[in-house]
């Protein structure tokens, strides 16, 4: 008889030290992404960066001081962004979480909790405030 091995993330409810001006950016449009990574390093924050939700929740995992995800929703892969940003609130409630969408307009509802939503195009201004605003939290 053989198992098969299922990693998930698990609610861990650990204390961690996060750099709030230590951002992961989620987006699988490349020259968006870059544009984003440009504006926020401008801006005075720290970004890391991820073309899916797999390789983000590799780089969380290896990069514990994150306090920031921004995700835009619709991801290749077998994970959403909304799936991600999910998956993170649940096992890393210490980071803040901002998702992006150029296609949809989530209702309150559907976001996880303490989750913010910003419609694209996005006002890089607005983004940076909303990081930083989420970061006081």
């Amino acid at each position: 008889m053989t198992f098969n091995r299922v990693a998930f993330l698990a609610p861990v409810y650990t204390f961690m030290i996060v750099d709030v001006d230590l951002v992961l950016v989620v987006e699988d449009e490349v020259l968006i992404r870059m544009s984003l990574v440009e504006d926020l390093e401008d801006a005075g924050l720290m970004v890391l960066e991820a073309g899916s939700a797999d390789e983000a929740l590799k780089l969380l995992d290896e990069n514990p001081r994150v306090g920031t995800l921004f995700t835009d929703v619709n991801m290749p892969g077998a994970i959403s962004g909304l799936d991600l940003a999910r998956l993170v609130s649940q096992s890393r409630p210490d980071i803040s979480i901002v998702i992006s969408s150029g296609y949809l307009r989530m209702p309150k509802d559907e976001l996880p909790d303490n989750v913010s939503f910003i419609s694209k195009p996005y006002d890089i201004e607005h983004v940076v405030k909303q990081i930083r605003g989420l970061a006081r939290l």
